[in-house]
């Protein structure tokens, strides 16, 4: 049983990015970070000034993840990096970390989340018109470098986030319309007892980036679906949030407060028609939720 009726995002940066998504919030500089995956683009907001600004990155962006010390990690399609954003500076020097999958041509890094034990854990994706599992799960320290997790293969890994004690990880292939979850050590990177956690009302809607709010609660923005949802521990729907626009991908919480839900979403799989009824596709979206979140994790410096 739905607990509310639909509260409703609004604009709050009318970015337009081609594929907007791994939307994250840095309590220290109090602004928002996401990426244009397509466009190859990160871009912040700082609610309190309106200041926006964005700039060009050396591949297509799958995920972010703040860092301790201060800097940002920005998983790149084929490899692992750090940045500095300053909101002044026209140029994002890019420092290499680390590789992924460069064996492999048909896929690229996708959606990601910091842990609670300082670790960046993301997924690869299949980029193949034929879509095989051929993705898979990995995490990435400033300590161990990087890992493999013994997951299934994927198509589109998304929803990654964690439990308040992070011994739970949430995530799913987007080309099922469910949520899935497993029992997760961060230390020693492994994962098991996979098991559904909660499946979509709507065959036609794919599940896509997600985070988990103070009360432990999740949030999924649903592609194709005009919607975010959120989640009771049982895996039942407890309230819904209405987006004007078509392809919500990624929600963080942020604000002063973290009361504040931000939703980016994208212009890809439109047509034009709905292009021209919705031409704030691909902007970044906010609503009140009642609730509060967590801050993001960080990883832990080295």
């Amino acid at each position: 049983m739905v607990s509310a009726a639909p509260l409703q995002a609004t604009l709050a940066v009318d970015s337009r990015c081609e594929h907007g998504e791994g939307v994250i919030w840095d309590e220290r500089r109090q602004a928002l970070f996401w990426i244009d995956i397509s466009r190859r683009r990160l871009w912040a907001h700082v609610p309190d000034s309106g200041v926006t600004r964005d700039w060009a990155l050396p591949d297509r962006p799958g995920c972010l993840g703040l860092v301790e010390d201060g800097r940002l990690l920005v998983v790149l399609a084929k490899s692992i990096g750090v940045v500095t954003p300053d909101l002044e500076a026209d140029a994002l020097p890019f420092t290499l970390l680390a590789e992924v999958e460069t064996d492999q041509p048909h896929t690229r890094s996708n959606d990601g989340r910091v842990d609670r034990d300082g670790c960046l854990v993301f997924g690869t994706m299949d980029e193949h018109e034929h879509k095989a599992a051929r993705g898979s799960f990995y995490q990435y320290s400033l300590r161990h470098g990087l890992r493999r997790l013994p997951l299934p293969g994927v198509s589109i890994p998304n929803s990654i986030c964690f439990s308040h004690d992070g011994r739970t990880m949430y995530w799913c292939d987007s080309v099922s319309p469910r949520i899935l979850c497993c029992d997760y050590d961060a230390a020693t990177a492994q994962a098991a007892n996979v098991r559904e956690f909660a499946r979509l009302d709507r065959t036609d809607a794919e599940p896509d980036g997600s985070g988990i709010d103070a009360e432990g609660l999740l949030w999924n923005a649903q592609w194709r679906a005009w919607r975010v949802q959120r989640y009771r521990a049982d895996g039942t729907l407890e309230r819904s949030v209405a987006v004007p626009v078509k392809n919500p991908t990624c929600v963080a919480f942020g604000g002063p407060a973290l009361d504040q839900l931000y939703i980016i979403s994208s212009r890809l799989d439109h047509t034009e028609d709905e292009l021209r009824n919705t031409p704030q596709a691909g902007g970044l979206f906010v609503c009140a939720p009642g609730v509060a979140g967590l801050p993001e994790g960080r990883v832990a410096s080295a």
